[in-house]
């Protein structure tokens, strides 16, 4: 299974890593290769954006934590190559949609994600679009 997680699924795991929460579930399950995770640079790019520039990011995710995982990720992780092409708009927000298009370039089964304008789609191009808990409730059951 290929398996894209959005920011928000990193940067809630950054927050709570020692949660037995979903989101931790399947970073951890990543992270041992029980699942194939796509890492698109840009990915990386705008988690690192996201917490640079929200304060309440800022003061709870030490730059070292989110390095370390950054540095865990690109080891286990199928680099998705970048896209140099224009991103059709396909979501109610623009700002999502290159994560569509990374799923898609990626050939992902899976995008993972909290995002209520990308699980409202449910579905795209044969890409499941799934909840943190709903995709774990799928895989590990």
């Amino acid at each position: 299974m290929r398996v894209l997680l959005d920011t928000n699924i990193l940067i809630s795991y950054l927050l709570h890593p020692d949660s037995d929460s979903p989101v931790v579930q399947i970073v951890e399950a990543a992270v041992l290769g029980h699942f194939t995770l796509l890492l698109p640079e840009a990915l990386l790019a705008e988690l690192a954006a996201r917490i640079a520039t929200k304060p309440y990011l800022a003061q709870r995710i030490k730059p070292e934590q989110l390095a370390q995982l950054a540095d865990i990720l690109r080891d286990v992780a199928v680099t998705v190559p970048r896209i140099a092409q224009a991103i059709p708009a396909v979501t109610r927000d623009p700002k999502d949609d290159y994560l569509l298009a990374y799923a898609l370039v990626g050939q992902a089964d899976c995008l993972v994600t909290g995002d209520d304008d990308l699980l409202a789609l449910g579905n795209r191009a044969g890409i499941a679009i799934l909840s943190p808990r709903a995709f774990w409730e799928t895989f590990s059951g």
